[in-house]
């Protein structure tokens, strides 16, 4: 039981870090973009990659290795419903997060030559409107997984 609830805490630990960078990065970068000040959002840019890297996906990797282990010590079956919807959502959010990444390193680029023009782009303005567009919907599904872990409103076993 040591094990499952350690395995469990890092498992939150990890929900709480992605969840909680990606509220923080989509905030900054969305506030940063408002001000149209080419340095701010260039800094910003840079430090959303860096976030990513450092939190975001080692909290992804553990999510999914302590996730398959809970429901190993668990008993739960990998072919239950709960289980297609947690992973359907899952699934979900990574077809999002994955175009958001190499729109990052483009916005990234495009706001260091803003920065020389003292000018962000039109093409800037875009990339970060289909960037909030990805964000979005999967924000909103990863809140619909933290529902389903609480709840488990479908059959586990």
């Amino acid at each position: 039981m040591e094990h499952y609830l350690f395995l469990k805490l890092i498992h939150i630990l990890a929900a709480v870090v992605v969840t909680g960078t990606g509220m923080g990065i989509a905030f900054f970068m969305f506030m940063s973009n408002r001000s149209n000040n080419p340095q701010a959002i260039y800094v910003t840019a840079k430090h959303v990659i860096l976030g990513d890297w450092i939190f975001t996906t080692p909290a992804i990797i553990t999510q999914i290795i302590t996730g398959m282990f809970l429901m190993k010590m668990q008993g739960y079956s990998f072919s239950a419903p709960w289980f297609y919807w947690v992973i359907g959502l899952f699934s979900f959010i990574g077809l999002c997060w994955l175009p958001v990444l190499r729109i990052q390193y483009k916005l990234r680029e495009l706001a260091k030559i803003s920065v020389d023009s003292n000018q962000v782009s039109s093409e800037f303005k875009s990339l970060m409107r289909t960037w909030t567009l990805l964000g979005v919907p999967a924000f909103i599904a990863i809140l619909a997984i933290f529902w389903l872990m609480v709840f488990k409103p479908f059959p586990i076993a």
